[in-house]
């Protein structure tokens, strides 16, 4: 490669036009077996995956800096950059090697953290989501996510102060923004970002554009009106689909076919769950951020990854309206007959056909996954059967079910049975299926049996018993006969090769089987090629019964798992009213449950739960570890449990109306948002009286703890009397402040109840059993006996606690919390409240303002 110190060389210069279309991306550079990359890429990727950093030669009279990756390893180091966060855009030779000038290049697809289809690189129960965000006027924001994989896209609007909640909501793993955003937004989208969880990318912002948003759609959905989805008159959003279509389109580098499906979210069809409430019941992740046990993992035995990842989504967006839990409910009393096993049996090892059919549309589908969905198309002729007849939602995923006959036959027909895992390898269509490959297969297969049958025939033509024909990669095909014998050589013999003892010949006949054969396995790989891609051609006519296929199928795997799961747990099917009621009988912590079972720790003791219209707060006592979390959790996670569609842990469960499950419970310092563990306690629990409803569950758990003991006792009491008296929703308030015990004798829906414990000797016992009334004491200084506190230092405590019980036994004031202000006690008025008295404001000048606040200043230095 020649080159100047004042140009660049034609490779370079081919590199840097492809990369200036890739500002923001590595770009994976494809020469020969490698994957190179160069000048600052390299040096990222130097740094991100500690691969060598190297130099080789100059362009425009600077040091080529590169770095590169095999190609056979291209996932393994794919999975390693998107996981922390890193877009990579993928550059291949498209051309063939002519000697004049670098072979032609192309991005052929670019892989961002919201983008991903390849299976190696998404978990199975790992949904790649892609979230555009357009903010408008008067603090509105329109917002507009797909997953690539599923074929759906979604649209919401939501005010500013909403976002958050929407982004934990549905959870991308991409987050894109216009560049006309105002600080205040970016700063709150930045904060956001996680390596490895959420990368935030900023796109232009013309591409947020409402009117080229809304054709886009259309043209997706192949619709004249955006009505039928009542998502006509969501124009913040469609600016936001403008923008995210547009990416998903250059990520993938063609347009979505397969994309044919709308649906609308509003803040009025689901269920609240603020972030701070999928965090405290541990939904998806434990408080230390593991994987399980969570919620998730105990229901979580669907048979296939789509089935997961479907059962996911069923739990952190349910339904406030009740049809959709009412049907899963039908459906899973039906399996629980018996059928749930049988059908389970059949999933197992089912393909994700969901993620196989997006990338069959987007033309990325390998062969062993189109033969992957040829096994799976073949088993569910096998679910039909065991579907119960009866139930009415389970009939209509059973139709769905059908599978396409024709796309089964071309798929047999077409693909080998065990075919390689990349189209290079060759071995992947069928014999049998083109005649012009078979014949190329056939001149490899048979060059053997024709090298032998020349050779016999060569050596009874020249007399030379010990003629040989041979192959080798340097000189091909060649008759060698040793120097002894080369007076037998016939005339039609051209010399090839002399070695000491032995000559090489090529013979007419063997040069043009050589031709022929060395051409023969390059001709059929390009043969292999144009078949493949012909079958995808015909494949995409069946990917819409494909998708609707896939999702039936992961619906029914859904189902299944719930009621395996209500069959082993011993769970019962909810009732719903349209009256408030919050009643649990013998409700259980099913995690907890669970984890008590694996370690042979003890049995879970049940505990009821009664709330209504007249009964709507339990004030809850008890003592440390005695178990009040846990009983607030399980009733949080009973009531999401239900309205999902699921059985419950409990004996009996009747539901009312919910639209949201508020949680303050726990607190830590935020250290890097400069904020204290009360600040964090006060902004969750503002939020929550901001927000809660008398459909609302709350649960509150030693507010207040994070300041002095009074201040903390007033605003429990503070808090306490909003949600009893304005708010209205269905309260759960664990507290220690025994004051707080008075609570029900003055609000009329409130009730105590404790946690119960027994003392033997200087132990104590946790019942764990949730009765009526209020706790004794808190039973603290057993409780730091029990976590192995020094004796000395209990001893000291035990003693500080009886001289303190002592002091409070002989004194007779006590506040009181809740009484009214006293009316009036006849304390004559000071000067200067009867000067303050006697000031109208609204009356006063700014001049006349500031003498009276002169005057009432004198009036209070002679008093």
């Amino acid at each position: 490669m020649s080159e100047t110190a004042n140009q660049h060389s034609p490779g370079i210069s081919q590199y840097l036009a492809i990369k200036a279309g890739y500002p923001d991306t590595l770009l994976l550079y494809r020469m020969g077996d490698f994957y190179e990359l160069f000048f600052a890429d390299a040096e990222k990727a130097s740094r991100l995956l500690n691969i060598t950093l190297t130099q080789r030669g100059q362009s425009a009279g600077a040091p080529v800096v590169m770095a590169g990756v095999p190609f056979h390893a291209l996932d393994t180091y794919l999975a390693r950059l998107i996981k922390l966060g890193e877009s990579v855009a993928i550059c291949e030779q498209v051309g063939e090697v002519t000697g004049k000038g670098p072979v032609e290049r192309k991005v052929m697809r670019v892989v961002t953290p919201g983008t991903l289809t390849d299976l190696e690189l998404l978990g199975d129960k790992t949904e790649s989501l892609l979230m555009a965000v357009h903010q408008g006027a008067r603090n509105q924001c329109g917002l507009a996510w797909l997953s690539i994989t599923q074929g759906e896209m979604c649209l919401a609007e939501c005010s500013s102060e909403e976002l958050t909640d929407w982004v934990a909501r549905v959870n991308p793993g991409e987050l894109l923004f216009g560049a006309g955003a105002t600080a205040a937004l970016e700063s709150r989208l930045r904060n956001l970002q996680a390596p490895g969880r959420l990368t935030v990318t900023l796109r232009p912002d013309w591409q947020f554009d409402a009117g080229l948003g809304q054709r886009k759609l259309l043209e997706q959905l192949k619709a004249a009106s955006l009505a039928a989805w009542q998502a006509q008159e969501l124009t913040l959003a469609h600016a936001a689909a403008a923008a995210l279509l547009a990416y998903a389109e250059h990520t993938q580098g063609r347009a979505l076919t397969h994309l044919h499906s709308l649906r609308v979210q509003r803040d009025d069809e689901l269920i609240e769950l603020p972030q701070n409430t999928r965090r405290n019941l541990e939904l998806l992740q434990t408080l230390r951020g593991e994987d399980q046990p969570t919620l998730f993992s105990l229901l979580d035995t669907c048979m296939t990854g789509m089935g997961s990842r479907l059962l996911k989504n069923w739990l952190l967006s349910p339904r406030r309206e009740r049809t959709q839990a009412q049907q899963r409910l039908g459906a899973i009393g039906a399996l629980n007959q018996g059928a749930a096993l049988p059908l389970r049996e059949q999933l197992k090892g089912s393909s994700d056909v969901e993620r196989i059919t997006a990338r069959l549309a987007l033309r990325q589908v390998r062969p062993r996954e189109l033969t992957a969905l040829q096994q799976t198309l073949r088993k569910t002729e096998l679910l039909l059967p065991g579907i119960p007849a009866t139930e009415p939602y389970l009939q209509q995923l059973a139709a769905h079910l059908l599978r396409p006959e024709d796309c089964l036959g071309l798929l047999y027909r077409a693909l080998d049975p065990e075919p390689a895992a990349l189209l290079r390898d060759g071995g992947v269509i069928a014999s049998g299926f083109d005649a012009e490959l078979d014949e190329l297969r056939a001149i490899q297969c048979n060059a053997d049996a024709f090298l032998l049958d020349i050779e016999s025939r060569e050596k009874a033509r020249t007399g030379i018993a010990n003629l040989r024909v041979q192959y080798n990669k340097v000189h091909g095909f060649f008759i060698e006969v040793t120097q002894g014998q080369l007076d037998k050589v016939p005339a039609d013999y051209r010399r090839r090769q002399t070695l000491k003892n032995a000559e090489r010949f090529i013979t007419p006949e063997l040069k043009a089987f050589e031709d022929k054969a060395l051409s023969a396995q390059g001709r059929a790989l390009a043969r292999e090629k144009f078949l493949f891609e012909e079958l995808l051609d015909q494949l995409q006519v069946f990917v819409p019964r494909l998708t609707q296929l896939a999702r039936a199928l992961a619906t029914l795997d859904s189902l299944c798992a719930l009621s395996e799961r209500a069959l082993t747990l011993n769970w019962c099917a909810p009732q719903f009213s349209r009256e408030p009621c919050l009643e649990i009988e013998a409700g259980r912590h099913p995690v907890v449950e669970m984890r008590l079972n694996e370690t042979s720790a003890g049995t879970f003791i049940a505990n009821d739960t009664r709330l209504g219209p007249r009964q709507r707060m339990q004030i809850i006592t008890g003592p440390n570890m005695g178990g009040k979390s846990t009983y607030m959790r399980q009733v949080a996670v009973i009531v999401l449990l239900a309205s999902l569609g699921s059985y419950v842990p409990a004996v009996t469960c009747r539901l009312g109306p919910i639209d949201a499950i508020h949680t303050r419970i726990g607190a830590a310092d935020d250290l890097a948002n400069a904020q204290s563990t009360f600040m964090l306690e006060m902004l969750e629990a503002a939020q929550i009286l901001h927000s809660a409803t008398p459909n609302s569950l709350v649960l509150m758990d030693e507010i207040g703890r994070g300041t002095s003991t009074f201040d903390g006792l007033a605003l429990a009491s503070a808090i306490a009397s909003q949600l009893h008296d304005r708010t209205q929703a269905y309260t759960l308030f664990a507290t220690h402040y025994f004051e707080l015990t008075e609570f029900p004798a003055m609000h009329h829906a409130a009730i105590n109840v404790h946690v119960s414990a027994a003392e033997s000797g200087r132990d104590i016992v946790f019942l764990h059993e949730i009765q009526s009334g209020p706790a004794s004491r808190s039973y603290g200084i057993q409780v730091a006996r029990l976590a192995g506190m020094p004796a000395a230092v209990v001893n000291q405590a035990r003693h500080t606690l009886e001289s303190l019980e002592n002091q409070a036994t002989q004194s007779d004031t006590q506040v009181d919390l809740f009484a009214a202000p006293p009316a009036s006690q006849n304390v004559p008025l000071s000067s200067v409240e009867q000067a303050l008295e006697a000031i109208n404001p609204d009356a006063l000048s700014p001049r006349e303002a500031l003498d009276a606040l002169y005057q009432l200043k004198a009036l209070a230095q002679k008093t």
